[in-house]
C-alpha cells in the first residue's frame, strides 16, 4: 500500500509545483467549485497510477491542484463509491493519498437526502458527526501503522475549528448554514420509508452513501475533517415522491454559487 501511494505522489508531484495544503472531495452535482481553482494542473483519474476513473452521474473523475483563494488546494473532482463494487481500500486511497501528497485538511462534500424535516432541497449542512450503518469499517484488517494507529478516536472526527471556519463564511456571505447528523447506507438503493423513521429517532438529520469511509480514513491518517451535505431530495416517505439520481444535480444547482463561494472563503482562511 505505501509503495503504491508513493507512486500516486511522486507522479502528481511530477505534474505541479504546488504542494497542496487543503483537499476538497466533491460530491455529486458539486463539481462546479473546481473552476474556481487558478493556477490550475487537472489530472484525469484515468492518469493517476492506481487511481479508479469514476463512473457515476455527477461526478466528473478529475484532480485538479491549483490555488483557491491564494491558497494551495487539491479538489478532487468526484469520487468512487463502494456500491459500485470497489474495495474500501480503493475506496479511501484517494484520502491516503492527500495525507502523503501534504495535505493538513480535508473537507469532504456530498449529497444527502433531508431526514431533518427543518431542512429543504437547496440546504447545506455542515455535518457536525456521523452514523455508519454500512456495516463495514476501511480500518479492517491488519493495521498499517504507516497509516496511522490502529485504534484511531472518533470523539471529535469533524474538526470543530474547520466546522467554525465554515460556519463563519457562510455567515460572512449571509447564507443560513445548518447543522446536523449524517447516517450511510450501502446503497445503491435508496433507503425505505420505515428506513427513514429508523434514522430520525436515532438522531440523523440526512442520509446519504458516501464521506465516511473517507472521514474514517481521515482521521486514521491525522488529517483535520469537516464535511457539508448538501440536501438534494427529502429522503423517502417524507414528500411522498419517487427519488431519482438525476434530480440531484438540478437541486444541488439551487446553492451551487453559495456552496462554491463558502468554500472559497473557507480555503483562505486554511
Amino acid at each position: 500500500m505505501i509503495n503504491k501511494i508513493q507512486e500516486t505522489v511522486d507522479f502528481i508531484k511530477s505534474k505541479t509545483d504546488i504542494v497542496p495544503t487543503t483537499a476538497f472531495i466533491l460530491g455529486s452535482g458539486l463539481g462546479k467549485f473546481a473552476d474556481h481553482v487558478t493556477e490550475a494542473t487537472v489530472i484525469n483519474y484515468s492518469e493517476i497510477p492506481h487511481f479508479n476513473a469514476t463512473a457515476v452521474a455527477g461526478h466528473k473523475g478529475c484532480l485538479i491542484i491549483g490555488m483557491v483563494n491564494g491558497s494551495p488546494c487539491a479538489v478532487l473532482q468526484g469520487r468512487i463509491h463502494a456500491y459500485e463494487g470497489h474495495s474500501l481500500d480503493e475506496v479511501v486511497y484517494a484520502t491516503r493519498v492527500m495525507k502523503h501528497l501534504g495535505v493538513e485538511n480535508l473537507i469532504l462534500t456530498n449529497a444527502a437526502g433531508g431526514i431533518n424535516t427543518t431542512f429543504k432541497p437547496g440546504d447545506l449542512v455542515i455535518i457536525d458527526d456521523h452514523i455508519n450503518l454500512t456495516g463495514r469499517n476501511p480500518l479492517i484488517g491488519k493495521n498499517n501503522d504507516e497509516l496511522g494507529p490502529r485504534f484511531p478516536d472518533m470523539t471529535f472526527a469533524y474538526s470543530k475549528d474547520l466546522r467554525q471556519i465554515i460556519s463563519e463564511a457562510a455567515s460572512s456571505i449571509d447564507f443560513k448554514i445548518h447543522n446536523g447528523v449524517y447516517a450511510a447506507m450501502t446503497g445503491p438503493s435508496y433507503e425505505t420509508p420505515a428506513e427513514i423513521k429508523m434514522l430520525r429517532v436515532i438522531g440523523a438529520d440526512m442520509v446519504g452513501m458516501s464521506t465516511v469511509f473517507e472521514s474514517i480514513a481521515g482521521n486514521h491518517a491525522g488529517l483535520k475533517v469537516a464535511g457539508i451535505s448538501c440536501i438534494t431530495n427529502m429522503a423517502a416517505g417524507i414528500d411522498q415522491v419517487e427519488l431519482k439520481h438525476e434530480d440531484i444535480k438540478e437541486e444541488a444547482n439551487k446553492s451551487i454559487d453559495s456552496f462554491c463561494k463558502i468554500l472559497e472563503i473557507t480555503a483562505s482562511k486554511l
